[in-house]
């Protein structure tokens, strides 16, 4: 049987280990950096850390901007424990990919630049095949998308992509195009008391009681949040605390990492201002306690924009492509275009790939062909009803 480019490629680049933590992606950089320059098109990279770099093509259309994006991380978390298959054998079995990646996100990586490849061949052609791009199609990958999406920052500040572009990144949607996302919020609450005897707590100052306090006001306060009708409830989670030296002591620190993922009209600004008021009430029950914050990571809240031009042109692709509507839903994580729709106001950023979001990170992660395939034909169906005009030969 005859595989697709989309399915090979797969299979090629699960082979590449780019764990994060871990190998990291210069090797599947380089390989992604090579299968650019061999399509013709203008290549570059930026190395946001040392030996980590975004990987830039570009198929120069007759305007620059807007132009069409495909944005793809290169990264994985590391592969862990529980397989019963190798992690990075890229096995085909039961048309199904096997290994770490195949699903978040190698499959949509493989689609996104064998599209881009079958547009570069179709522009070379001297036939009625022959096309002139109206528009730009660029191919972006990016590192870091696992861990503090330092390659999406460094593709804003090296400013290669604009409010105007098209951008599409490649996450497993099943079949949904995912425009939304809850705002992601980080804090980091640390509390100071006083030691004293576990036998007289009188004299000191708890600080793992005051945390108590403050986290279950935390806690009342988001549950009571609004909901929104697409994104549902804001939520939080404490991911970690930390705190005193010795079981028979009165614990003089407390720290505890804080992971909200809020919805409108809840924001950062709210959001600090309830833990500014949490802080006291821990304060107030625990005489002698204090506690200070900072914030560790602001992700805005993004809403589906249903004027959106990209969405209109997705949508079209995928009932060409399928026979039936794509359903648009959130987004339930964060992606590189999220980072993008919120720092620029885009909003022309969406999410729509092969696979399944809850195979994703989890021991035998694998992807189904068929979704590779599908894939790999509603981005070539993109192109050519966004971008290209045939010329008569």
């Amino acid at each position: 049987m005859i595989q697709s480019e989309a399915v090979s490629l797969t299979r090629e680049l699960v082979r590449i280990e780019s764990t994060n933590p871990g190998t990291g992606e210069s090797k599947i950089g380089e390989f992604i950096l090579n299968y650019l320059k061999n399509t013709g098109a203008e290549t570059k990279t930026y190395e946001v850390r040392e030996g980590r770099f975004n990987v830039y093509g570009r198929l120069p259309g007759r305007l620059s901007h807007p132009a069409l994006v495909f944005i793809c991380h290169m990264d994985t978390v590391i592969a862990g424990e529980g397989w019963n298959r190798e992690p990075f054998s890229g096995e085909l079995e039961n048309e199904c990919i096997w290994g770490r990646g195949s699903c978040d996100m190698k499959s949509g990586l493989a689609c996104a630049l064998a599209a881009f490849r079958e547009t570069a061949e179709k522009m070379k052609k001297g036939s009625n095949d022959f096309w002139q791009l109206s528009n730009s199609l660029v191919f972006i990958g990016t590192v870091d998308e696992e861990g503090d999406m330092e390659g999406a920052e460094a593709v804003l500040s090296r400013e290669w992509v604009s409010k105007e572009d098209w951008i599409l990144d490649m996450e497993p949607t099943s079949g949904n195009i995912q425009m939304a996302h809850k705002g992601r919020t980080w804090f980091e609450l640390e509390i100071k008391g006083l030691t004293a005897h576990a036998s007289m707590p009188e004299k000191g100052a708890d600080a793992i009681a005051g945390a108590a306090f403050m986290i279950a006001e935390i806690r009342k306060r988001i549950e009571a949040c609004k909901s929104h009708p697409e994104l549902g409830k804001s939520t939080v989670t404490f991911g970690q605390i930390s705190g005193g030296y010795s079981p028979y002591v009165v614990s003089d620190k407390c720290k505890v990492t804080v992971d909200m993922r809020l919805v409108p009209p809840m924001n950062t600004k709210k959001a600090e201002e309830l833990v500014c008021s949490a802080i006291e009430t821990g304060e107030q029950m625990v005489p002698g306690v204090k506690g200070s914050y900072k914030i560790t990571g602001d992700r805005p809240w993004v809403e589906t924009h249903w004027e959106s031009k990209l969405l209109e042109m997705l949508r079209k692709s995928v009932k060409e492509v399928t026979g039936a509507e794509a359903k648009v839903t959130a987004f339930p994580g964060y992606t590189d275009t999220a980072v993008i729709a919120g720092k620029l106001g885009n909003f022309n950023c969406m999410s729509y790939g092969p696979g399944n979001l809850e195979q994703a990170h989890k021991p035998n992660e694998y992807v189904n062909t068929t979704d590779i395939e599908r894939c790999q034909e509603v981005f070539m169906k993109l192109v050519e009803n966004m971008l290209t005009e045939k010329r008569v030969v």
